[in-house]
């Protein structure tokens, strides 16, 4: 018996896919395997780690633990979005690339959409909001003080865009 797909329309980073999946195909496969979006990274499977993470309009959502029928007409950022259109990394990536914020870089996805949901509705954070925030993700590589300081670089970056 042949599987029944289901057809769906996601916009991803401002881009209108039309896809037919399984009705439990999960978003992180269906942005992997079916739209060829890599960056999104599965680590534990169980929205524990926080790798997947996507922005769902606009609000940190676990992709592993979504369904692809669930997103149906909804807009998604994954961290490919985050950049401007010329390819110019956000103030939350330069951040992590200055602050030397990422070793293997499994978890960084997750942190840059994260953080920028973060600074959307915190601009400029107490280290006590940045450690709440970001107390979704975990990164098994090193400690978090880089992490921690490229928020705060983020928020300052952010900040130095909207003056100019």
């Amino acid at each position: 018996m042949a599987e029944v797909r289901h057809p769906i329309s996601l916009t991803v980073n401002g881009v209108v896919h039309e896809v037919a999946v399984p009705a439990r195909r999960l978003l992180s496969d269906c942005l992997r395997h079916d739209l060829g979006l890599t960056g999104t990274h599965v680590g534990c499977e169980h929205g524990v780690c926080g790798c997947c993470t996507v922005l769902l309009d606009g609000e940190p959502a676990r992709s592993c633990l979504t369904f692809a029928v669930t997103a149906d007409g909804h807009e998604i950022t994954t961290v490919e979005g985050l950049a401007g259109p010329d390819g110019t990394p956000s103030p939350v990536q330069k951040a992590f690339s200055e602050c030397h914020a990422l070793q293997c870089g499994f978890c960084t996805p997750g942190f840059l959409c994260t953080v920028t949901a973060l600074l959307r509705d915190t601009p400029a954070p107490t280290d006590d909001e940045v450690l709440e925030g970001i107390s979704g993700n975990l990164c098994r590589c090193t400690g978090y003080q880089n992490i921690v300081k490229a928020v705060h670089r983020a928020a300052e970056l952010t900040a130095e865009e909207s003056a100019s």
